[in-house]
């Protein structure tokens, strides 16, 4: 007789729980089946005209869509925002600047904007505790702010980021005097520009993964980017990936759902040992 296999379900997310909450308010008889239609309405997209916002993703995904505002105006992003924020308990606009932000305050009083990530977002979810096991490095000062995009993707993802900044390989020292925080994580995010070979030396020194972010931090050689860009894709050290040139919303996003994998397997050890 074959083993049974105990499914493992995905953790409930906000979004899912509120589309959960609406289902149950409808059994209960508390609303009637015509306002849940208006409600679900603008599933899975509603058009704007200029955008069409995927409010499916946050059921589909476990987050919402993300913004990216460069190249739309203050009033599409504020447009977009407010409608978002209609749907979800926590948003993200990245690459925002004080301009935008100013026109989305204006229709979501509760934005925030953090100026180093050059990020916006809202999170109205309760506090609670965070996942540790992600920390972030970057060689340089100057590549702080692609950093802190990923520092706040991360967070509002629900996790706690560690910094360690400024540990480039020009001064291997500073790298090599954080060794108990390298071996604490359980994901690394490395931050570069100029040569980027602090990815390569950091897939060296740690058994978890690496998330290589290549930044346009450098002279002229450097192209851009494209310099670090091929040094990280090129990695002779197993276990690192990278993301485009200057993502730290990708590279924290990722980060964020490896390090959730990571804490889910260890719930389902844990009930395991105590079933």
């Amino acid at each position: 007789m074959a083993p049974q296999v105990k499914r493992i379900s995905k953790p409930q997310t906000m979004e899912n729980q509120n589309l959960l909450d609406l289902l149950k308010e409808v059994r209960a008889g508390a609303i009637t089946v015509e306002v849940a239609m208006e409600r679900l309405r603008e599933l899975p997209y509603e058009d704007l005209g200029f955008a069409r916002l995927d409010h499916h993703r946050a059921i589909r995904q476990g987050f919402p869509e993300v913004i990216f505002c460069q190249g739309k105006t203050p009033d599409q992003v504020a447009q977009i925002m407010t409608r978002l924020v209609a749907r979800n308990d926590r948003i993200l606009a990245t690459r925002a600047d004080s301009k935008i932000y100013r026109a989305v305050k204006r229709t979501v009083p509760v934005a925030v904007y953090y100026e180093p990530a050059r990020c916006i977002t809202v999170d109205r979810r309760p506090n609670g505790p965070r996942c540790p096991g992600i920390l972030i490095v970057t060689g340089g000062t100057s590549d702080i702010p692609v950093a802190e995009e990923a520092v706040t993707t991360a967070e509002l993802m629900g996790h706690s980021v560690e910094r360690l900044y400024d540990v480039g390989v020009a001064g291997i020292h500073r790298l090599l005097g954080n060794m108990e925080a390298l071996q604490r994580a359980q994901v690394i995010i490395a931050v570069a520009g100029m040569e980027g070979a602090l990815a390569s030396v950091v897939g060296g020194l740690v058994s978890v993964p690496v998330i290589a972010v290549p930044t346009s931090v450098g002279y002229g050689a450097s192209f851009g980017g494209l310099a670090p860009l091929l040094a990280m894709l090129n990695s002779c050290a197993s276990g690192v990936a990278v993301v485009n040139i200057d993502n730290g919303f990708g590279a924290g996003y990722l980060a964020a759902m490896i390090n959730a994998a990571a804490w889910a397997a260890e719930r389902r050890r844990h009930d395991a040992c105590n079933a």
